[in-house]
């Protein structure tokens, strides 16, 4: 389907309120929260209340917050445009064309087709390492009823990437890989991606990362992300170097990791 809306019009991508949609017990329960706390507070009185009424305004600003984050990302940014991809590639010192690219998707593929309008001439394969995930959140499951994956998508695994060794110029993960719960299997597709790339190739890893403004924005939901120095520290892990980083509505991190020209 490809994300296509009946009539071959292609749906517009996820924005904030695809977002609510796709996480919608969460936004119930901190409006709950918020509720139950305010009357809480006041029927009672001393540590009670003020317990209460703390426990509201975390409830209510990270709700609040999170929406607005998210309509500043994936509404207002130039995320889903994909064109920064190419000045990115430059300033990476790689081609501003991804070339012979594979698309990491977990189950939300909302760039491949994007990418390859951009870049017509460029292979394309897209990896999808939904059906292999050792755990699926329930809001996955959701974003994958509204987008389903691409007909010619290869379902695979993190530790079996569909390309033969040396073979890709590029590896674009967007907002994948942080499904990887375990250590492991993040080694395991870095190891991959560090297999399949051609020498000097280049790993795009577009990802929230656990850092002050993300937890400010999402709060106790910002543990679904990954710390910066964990990324890092498993791309030099697999072979690669970070050789361009820059910041997507202030919150999205993109990571440009090069592999080493051998």
């Amino acid at each position: 389907m490809n994300g296509q809306a009946p009539g071959g019009h292609r749906r517009r991508p996820s924005g904030a309120r695809h977002v609510i949609a796709y996480n919608w017990p969460l936004y119930l329960a901190g409006g709950a929260v918020t509720v139950g706390a305010a009357l809480v507070a006041r029927r009672s009185r001393g540590i009670v209340r003020a317990v209460a009424w703390t426990a509201g305004a975390a409830a209510s600003w990270w709700t609040a917050a999170s929406l607005v984050a998210s309509h500043v990302v994936y509404d207002r940014s130039p995320l889903h445009g994909w064109e920064w991809l190419s000045p990115a590639l430059v300033r990476a010192g790689r081609p501003p064309r991804p070339g012979r690219h594979l698309v990491i998707s977990s189950g939300l593929d909302e760039a491949s087709a994007v990418i390859g309008a951009l870049h017509p001439g460029c292979e394309q394969t897209v990896a999808d390492l939904y059906d292999a995930l050792p755990v699926v959140e329930s809001s996955l499951r959701r974003a994958r009823r509204r987008v389903a994956p691409r007909p010619e998508s290869v379902a695979c695994s993190a530790d079996a990437l569909p390309a033969p060794d040396a073979s890709v110029d590029t590896v674009i993960a967007p907002f994948a890989l942080h499904e990887l719960r375990a250590a492991d299997d993040r080694e395991a597709a870095f190891g991959e991606v560090a297999r399949i790339l051609r020498p000097g190739g280049a790993l795009v890893l577009v990802e929230h990362c656990r850092d002050a403004a993300n937890i400010a924005a999402y709060g106790p939901g910002a543990e679904h992300f990954m710390p910066r120095a964990r990324w890092l520290r498993t791309a030099r892990g697999a072979g690669l170097r970070l050789a361009h980083e820059r910041r997507m509505g202030g919150l999205v991190t993109v990571f440009v990791l090069v592999g080493p020209e051998r």
